[in-house]
């Protein structure tokens, strides 16, 4: 496995649509949704629209300034997953979101990329000078939890989200 984060970009742009394009496919047809929000923000026909709208560079309606990234197995040449990293905290982040949102495409699951995919999100964290980055997860979404705890998550506590129980974890990168 090669694993690379890039930015949306035209080289890669039928390798995004059709990772895009599964993943839809699949959150219109189950009950959860394990894919990063901020990629299903906009349609994704206008392709340029789409790019130059993927991130926030300026604090604006509850968003903070963040970078999103698609994973690239090169071996492969396909888009494995997607990360995006918010580079501080809000109030509702602190308690619901942390610092980096990810997933893996459904049909690559299970296969490694989430934990290899956090570990490139945490060396991009690292160059954004944060120190300590928080991650949450639903506790029933075990990958993710097998993947935050695999690059060095610490659990802080669970919140009752709804029904839900979110996970809490802290990753040191001082």
């Amino acid at each position: 496995m090669a694993l690379k984060l890039i930015k949306g970009n035209h080289k890669y742009k039928e390798q995004i649509i059709d990772m895009l394009k599964e993943w839809k496919e699949y959150n219109d047809t189950h009950d959860t949704n394990h894919s990063p929000w901020v990629i299903f923000k906009n349609g994704f026909d206008d392709f340029d629209y789409y790019l130059s709208n993927l991130e926030t560079n300026e604090p604006k309606d509850g968003l903070v300034p963040d970078s999103t990234f698609f994973c690239i197995d090169e071996q492969r040449n396909i888009i494995v997953g997607a990360v995006n990293i918010r580079h501080y905290l809000n109030d509702y982040l602190l308690l619901h979101a942390g610092h980096i949102g990810d997933g893996i495409r459904p049909s690559e699951r299970r296969k490694g990329y989430a934990t290899q995919m956090i570990g490139l999100a945490l060396k991009e964290c690292k160059k954004l000078g944060i120190k300590k980055v928080l991650m949450v997860c639903d506790k029933d979404n075990i990958g993710s939890v097998k993947s935050i705890i695999k690059n060095g998550g610490i659990l802080e506590n669970e919140l009752n989200e709804n029904g839900k129980i979110e996970q809490r974890y802290w990753i040191d990168l001082s």
